[in-house]
């Protein structure tokens, strides 16, 4: 599933998140020995978005390049507030709502459970629009509680955006536009391949089995122990 067509803009956006990513070892290839995902699909790829916290310059650029998207995805007029989802979001909800000057929100995965047994930790009105940040997805599964805590405290939820989409797996976002929920983000495993290419940085072999992943996925997951649909 390559890539729908994509703005000049959105395409060095892209390009320069992959090569952060590639840059501070945040991306694994490691087609000889699989990684099993949360979603059960086996993958070559693996890509921790997580350790973007501990490099000021990356991180600053990547939340510029977040903001950009989000105010042309979004607009800038149309959104109230940031809620980052429990734990990796959160960091990112921050950076991003710094720069958009709105309110920041978090999402627990579930109500604390004493307190206000609150699952939404900030304030917001009702009604308020609310975009969910996160660091990736793979086939965005892990948003739907996100949205549904965020709707059910009375917000409004039409809007995710992660800084990494996997955009391999087929019905990647079926659950997501069942919701009536857009989901942007900077990059995807394509151009994370385009940049290692052309820098060099993996193999002949490592390459060619990245490819052979992402152009049929299901059949390479199945191949190495992983969901087969």
């Amino acid at each position: 599933m390559q890539t729908a067509s994509r703005t000049p803009e959105q395409k060095q956006a892209a390009l320069t998140t992959a090569r952060i990513l590639l840059e501070i070892k945040a991306v694994n290839f490691r087609p000889e020995e699989p990684y099993i995902l949360t979603s059960g699909w086996a993958s070559p790829v693996y890509v921790d978005c997580r350790k973007v916290i501990s490099f000021p310059r990356a991180r600053a650029k990547i939340s510029e390049l977040a903001t950009e998207a989000i105010l042309r995805d979004v607009g800038y007029e149309s959104v109230d507030a940031v809620a980052g989802g429990e734990t990796a979001g959160i960091p990112y909800a921050a950076w991003i709502s710094d720069r958009l000057k709105l309110p920041m929100l978090y999402v627990r995965k579930k109500p604390k459970g004493f307190g206000r047994n609150a699952q939404i930790e900030g304030d917001f009105q009702p009604g308020a629009r609310v975009v969910l940040v996160e660091d990736l997805a793979s086939d965005g599964a892990s948003k739907v509680n996100f949205i549904n805590a965020l709707r059910d405290a009375g917000a409004e939820c039409a809007n995710s955006f992660v800084v990494f989409f996997y955009g391999v797996f087929p019905g990647a976002l079926k659950h997501l536009n069942e919701m009536g929920v857009h989901l942007g983000y900077l990059c995807n495993w394509w151009d994370v391949l385009e940049v290692a290419e052309q820098e060099n940085l993996f193999d002949r072999r490592t390459i060619e089995e990245v490819r052979n992943f992402l152009h049929d996925p299901v059949q390479w997951s199945k191949l190495h122990g992983g969901r087969a649909e």
